[in-house]
């Protein structure tokens, strides 16, 4: 991070601190819990090694709903979006765009945010932006990177305030990956257990660390009554 963005966060007790708050609020029916079920379904197709499965025609419904209720959950289907005035078979070809990646895509984190990633990372935008053409703001394109890869965080109005980046892009990202090294051990010792839908119990996957950066920053940014 530049030199005045988000002080507070350079002090391991606040990463903590903002860290806890988040995860206090994880529960099987809490609202966060809706990126681990969206994050679970997709990252499943990939550990098969049937990431075309996930446009299959028995599946594409289900796909489209995972994504369309984590997206609604996360505050994409409100006040003006065009999202609020579309049915879930609008996504279809976000879905098909998503079966479709390149396997680095699956593989990018808050470690690794060199040149040759930000081009994989800035096609895949652009390929969000042609599958839904209405709806293109950096916001939306990078909720449904971190909700279905966990490669960036999301660059919400909370993100960018705690954060104090402005803009998403590679000079971003590279703020990003310099905070996860000068944090690298808090970061990763909150890697958590994703939860698991039918039990409720954690699963075998855990956070990325973007997801975990993301967390942080959402959270000083939020408005102090209520991260929302």
């Amino acid at each position: 991070m530049t030199a005045s963005d988000a002080r507070r966060c350079r002090e391991p007790a606040a990463i903590e601190a903002n860290l806890a708050t988040y995860l206090g609020d994880r529960s099987p029916t809490a609202r966060y819990a809706s990126f681990d079920y969206c994050y679970n379904y997709f990252q499943s197709y990939r550990e098969r090694d049937d990431v075309i499965g996930i446009a299959a025609p028995q599946n594409l419904q289900l796909s489209c709903l995972q994504l369309g209720f984590y997206l609604a959950s996360w505050g994409m289907l409100r006040g003006s979006t065009d999202l609020l005035q579309r049915s879930v078979k609008h996504l279809v070809p976000l879905v098909e765009a998503i079966a479709h990646a390149s396997a680095p895509m699956w593989e990018v984190d808050a470690d690794s945010y060199s040149d040759d990633t930000w081009l994989i990372l800035s096609d895949f935008g652009r390929q969000i932006r042609r599958a839904l053409p209405d709806a293109t703001s950096d916001i939306l394109v990078t909720k449904v990177m971190l909700g279905v890869f966990g490669n960036v965080p999301a660059f919400d109005t909370n993100f960018r305030k705690g954060s104090g980046l402005s803009t998403y892009g590679h000079g971003a990202l590279r703020r990003v990956e310099r905070f996860y090294r000068e944090h690298s051990e808090v970061i990763d010792r909150h890697r958590v257990p994703t939860l698991d839908f039918a039990t409720g119990a954690e699963t075998h996957r855990t956070y990325s660390r973007a997801k975990v950066i993301d967390m942080i920053f959402f959270i000083e940014g939020a408005p102090a009554s209520r991260a929302s």
